[in-house]
């Protein structure tokens, strides 16, 4: 059977992968093709830095905390079932977004829209997982990956120009024809497996986990508007930091945890995840930081703003599949080590930008410096985590994986106006933000310069 995948795909496994693609797509997308829009749903909703901020974080708050619960979902319900539920979930969230009336509905929809999302990208994986084997599945993930990044181009651009040439409301809008092709396709597969026995879903689990993220970045976000003395920031910060010791306390002791803790006895696991919360936090604070700058202090259009970032995009695309060779070959540390210190530069050439951000000699030198850093990272970073564990298990490390940069995109996005300075980004914060940015790369270099181990030829997934 694994053989004959290899060779070829049935069309049972071709709606598999289209579906598992669409389903993916509409979530990056939807993460990558906001921050465009930020300034122009602040001209009409009104709200400064703090509210972007609301924007962008009540999707990311809901999506990190659900999304490892999502996984427990779809074992005891049902991939499919899961899948459906998140696609429709998605698309009547995303027409609140675009119909929202205030900021505070955006806001509410956008978390909303969060919980949504947690429910696609592990479903989508997992019917991948199910429905290929060997060779054949590495091929299919794969080529979902592939599909999944043209979002980072496909997202800026469409915002841009949607906003630009119609409204912000059609960010949100666009979401529905993909969704509704993806519930057709979806309807065309296999039926779901029968639910396991005994398996149980963590719902203590993720309770505490919702409060320990949502609570935190609450005050670090209103921290700007009411200081740190205020009882409506020190109070949920409190009671945050709790749940999450109550949260570790808890998964540690679960028969059926939602995070396995024992993942992370794999030294290339919990570095790389390390790793990975300090890059993508940078990663997160950069892009959220380049968007709005260029729009509000340096005059870009939405459009331009978006095709600024293209330059990143393509050699993400172009070499990232160069360097998971390399890295297969050579292992992954040197170029963990080399890519974060590449884009680290790139963030630092940021601080030449004047207020006039002229794109020739100040804005593409920059992006390029820091695209090549994130092509020599990405798939290194990848294979690194997702080589030290066993096989069987690699559904549970992505998701982890992919949860730790989504709560550390969460975090950053939260401490911008801390970083700025101020609740609106004009030159100066931007120069500071764009200089934590380069520490936070930096340490990711260093990190995984200290930490990460090549594997040896001989040596089994999963060995410690």
């Amino acid at each position: 059977m694994t053989c004959l995948m290899a060779e070829k795909m049935t069309t049972a496994q071709r709606f598999v992968l289209a579906v598992a693609i669409l389903s993916a797509f509409v979530s990056f997308l939807d993460a990558t093709v906001i921050n465009v829009a930020l300034p122009a749903i602040s001209r009409e909703l009104g709200g400064e830095l703090s509210s972007q901020q609301w924007v962008v974080d009540a999707y990311l708050i809901t999506l990190g905390s659900v999304i490892l619960l999502a996984g427990s979902l779809s074992d005891v319900f049902g991939h499919k079932k899961i899948l459906r539920a998140g696609l429709l979930g998605f698309g009547v969230t995303s027409l609140l977004c675009a119909f929202a009336p205030t900021i505070e509905f955006l806001i509410v929809s956008r978390a909303l829209q969060g919980i949504a999302g947690a429910l696609l990208v592990p479903s989508s994986l997992a019917i991948i997982l199910a429905s290929f084997s060997g060779a054949s599945q590495g091929r299919a993930i794969g080529t979902w990956t592939a599909f999944t990044s043209v979002a980072n181009i496909a997202g800026p651009i469409l915002g841009g120009v949607l906003v630009d040439q119609l409204s912000w409301r059609f960010v949100f809008g666009i979401n529905v024809l993909p969704i509704a092709i993806t519930v057709i396709l979806l309807a065309k597969l296999e039926p779901d497996h029968h639910r396991r026995p005994g398996v149980k879903v963590d719902v203590r689990g993720a309770a505490l986990g919702v409060v320990a993220l949502g609570l935190p970045v609450f005050a670090l976000i209103e921290q700007a508007n009411f200081g740190w003395s205020s009882p409506i920031v020190f109070v949920p910060l409190v009671i945050g930091l709790v749940a999450l010791g109550g949260f570790l306390f808890h998964e540690r002791r679960a028969a059926q945890p939602m995070l396995p803790l024992e993942l992370f006895r794999s030294r290339n696991f919990s570095v790389g995840n390390l790793a990975t919360f300090l890059i993508y936090g940078a990663l997160s604070l950069g892009f959220f930081s380049i968007a709005v700058f260029l729009q509000q202090v340096a005059g870009y259009s939405a459009t331009e703003a978006g095709f600024a970032m293209i330059p990143t995009s393509l050699l993400l695309i172009g070499l990232s599949t160069l360097f998971g060779r390399l890295s297969s070959r050579f292992g992954p540390r040197l170029f963990m080590t080399v890519g974060p210190l590449l884009a680290a530069a790139g963030f630092l050439l940021m601080l030449r930008f004047d207020e006039s951000a002229n794109y020739l000699s100040q804005v593409l030198p920059a992006i390029v410096v820091f695209g090549l850093g994130m092509a020599v990272t990405v798939a290194p970073l990848t294979s690194a985590i997702l080589g030290a564990i066993d096989p069987s298990r690699s559904g549970i490390a992505s998701a982890t994986n992919n949860a730790v940069s989504r709560v550390a995109g969460l975090i950053a996005v939260a401490l911008a106006s801390l970083i700025a300075g101020s609740a609106v980004l004009d030159l100066a914060g931007f120069h500071r933000v764009s200089f934590v940015a380069a520490l936070l790369f930096g340490a990711g270099g260093i990190v995984s310069l200290i930490g990460i181990q090549n594997p040896n030829r001989d040596e089994e997934p999963g060995t410690v």
